[in-house]
């Protein structure tokens, strides 16, 4: 298997492990919230399970085509998780798994940046109109 195909697999596994956590976060918060505001808990559960369940297909059909706008789409999940980080926000008081989600999902976006944003073509004499 070519080296580019083996980034483009292991990018998409991240981001779909982080879309997963996502999903699983938002069911488990929906179906049984932990916190003294039932109410929050499941609208923030319903709302982490659309963003979890969303992203993991943008990544398993248009990001693994190598479509532009899903690897742009999938920025949200770093910025999500640092924001998180760096305002010490739940879920979880222990900030490991938004250090792990974090770095999961950048490992996801720029191991294949390649594949989304070739090398330009060098451009050759027979291209080349006369006098240029």
């Amino acid at each position: 298997m070519k080296r580019e195909n083996l980034l483009m697999k292991a990018a998409w596994i991240c981001l779909v492990v982080v879309g997963g956590g996502i999903l699983a976060f938002g069911l488990v918060a929906v179906l049984a919230p932990s916190s003294d505001n039932e109410r929050l808990m499941r609208a923030d559960g319903v709302a982490a399970t659309g963003m979890g369940f969303f992203g993991v297909l943008i990544a398993l059909v248009p990001f693994r085509r190598r479509e532009r706008w899903a690897w742009l789409a999938l920025w949200f999940y770093p910025v999500f998780w640092i924001a998180h980080l760096v305002g010490r926000l739940p879920p979880g008081k222990d900030h490991v798994h938004q250090v792990v989600f974090t770095a999961l999902s950048l490992a996801g976006l720029l191991l294949p940046t390649r594949a989304f944003f070739p090398p330009s073509t060098t451009r050759t004499k027979e291209n080349e109109s006369p006098g240029r």
